[in-house]
């Protein structure tokens, strides 16, 4: 019950971090114009709308003594760019965890992150991700809370299609995932993936962006000429 109130409670500063940063990119929006130039240079190669699909291995750190086997998992989701620096991702995975000749079961798994992208306006971009989720044995058998993180890099291969690599480590908060309760420590498993991210609506954006561009140079120019009179 604790850890599970734990995972709630990183679901809601989630979503608290999401809306205050949303307020703040929108104030800072309002009061910086120079910043569409930078949007640019984002839009160049992604934008704020994102479906990612990856596939990959996953593998178990559990109770049983033999060596975990690496299963296949599968991912699709969505991102919303906040600002180009940060999104908040939701995603949809399906996996399988083994151990050799003892035990192998099917999972899925519901996660919502904050994902932090180091450099936006570049083709190439290493990037982080922390969150919360919703374990699920097949059928929903047995359902558990847990948290995540990873880390991965991307590189835009074209416009609005980037490839990525990226590994996430998962704590589950239970020591019975794998049908087997061993000493105190929960169950975690580990995945790594390849996938594609497809950027949704950045040539639209970019067409906003310029079409604001002529009112920023105007009211520049227009300050600059006040100040000049004042001289």
């Amino acid at each position: 019950m604790i850890a599970k109130f734990k995972c709630i409670k990183t679901l809601v500063l989630i979503f608290l971090t999401f809306y205050a940063t949303i307020s703040f990119g929108q104030e800072s929006e309002s009061l910086d114009n120079s910043k569409a130039f930078k949007k640019l240079k984002f839009y160049d190669y992604r934008s704020d709308n994102v479906i990612d699909i990856a596939g990959g291995t996953s593998v178990m750190n559990g109770d049983y003594f033999t060596d975990p086997l690496f299963e296949v998992f599968f991912h699709v989701g969505y991102k919303r760019y906040i600002f180009p620096y940060l999104n908040i991702n939701f995603g949809y995975n399906k996996f399988n965890l083994a151990y050799k000749d003892i035990f192998n079961e099917g999972f899925m798994s519901f996660d919502l992150n904050l994902e932090y992208t180091m450099l936006p306006y570049e083709k190439f971009t290493p990037y982080v991700f922390a969150g919360a989720g919703y374990n699920a044995a097949n059928y929903f058998e047995r359902t558990d809370m847990k948290a995540q993180a990873g880390l991965g890099v991307e590189y835009i291969a074209i416009e609005g299609l980037g490839l990525k690599i990226y590994a996430d480590y998962n704590h589950v908060f239970t020591d019975e995932l794998d049908g087997f309760e061993f000493g105190d420590a929960d169950d975690v498993y580990w995945r790594i993936g390849f996938g594609i991210n497809f950027y949704l609506g950045g040539t639209k954006k970019r067409e906003k962006v310029l079409a604001k561009l002529p009112t920023v140079i105007n009211t520049n120019s227009i300050i600059e000429k006040q100040n000049w009179g004042k001289k």
